[in-house]
């Protein structure tokens, strides 16, 4: 039972740890003018967003494979309604969103466009690419928080003993 908490909390940890990195040094950095264009900073962002999302989903799976395997061997059933499995799912659901409905309409976009910083600021396409990006960075916002609160209700509740 061990190593089924261990991969619970080492998924989330991993998850969790990878969208504070994301948003409090990549994005901040590459942004803040260590790139020459705003166009080359979204070509190092894209990429590791899409490989963030990646992280969250196997993550996801793991946390709730082992999770419902924990409860199984200790409980003698899954508890697949437990809060903090519905917290999982919906942290996977908006990662889900974020990788597979809003990316590619961004990246479609950013094709379309060529390099945004030439674009007047009242173009139907830069304003599209602006209100995908405010809802991309919602649903991170909403994964960090929903994981925080996992975090929180693990800690408070000893573990996975109340999964």
């Amino acid at each position: 039972m061990t190593v089924l908490r261990t991969l619970m909390l080492l998924a989330l940890i991993v998850w969790i740890g990878g969208i504070i990195f994301f948003v409090a040094v990549l994005a901040p950095v590459v942004f803040s003018g260590v790139l020459p264009t705003r166009e080359l900073a979204g070509n190092v962002v894209n990429p590791s967003l899409t490989r963030l999302h990646w992280i969250g989903m196997v993550s996801g799976l793991i946390f709730l494979s082992s999770s419902v395997l924990f409860n199984l061997a200790k409980y003698t059933r899954p508890r697949l309604f437990a809060p903090l499995h519905i917290l999982v799912l919906l942290m996977l659901l908006l990662t889900m969103v974020s990788q597979f409905g809003i990316a590619p309409r961004m990246h479609a976009l950013r094709m379309e466009m060529g390099a945004i910083d030439n674009l007047p600021q009242d173009d139907a396409r830069r304003v599209e690419f602006n209100r995908l990006h405010q809802r991309s960075t919602q649903a991170e916002g909403g994964v960090l928080l929903l994981g925080l609160a996992v975090v929180i209700l693990t800690a408070r509740r000893g573990g996975a003993a109340s999964f």
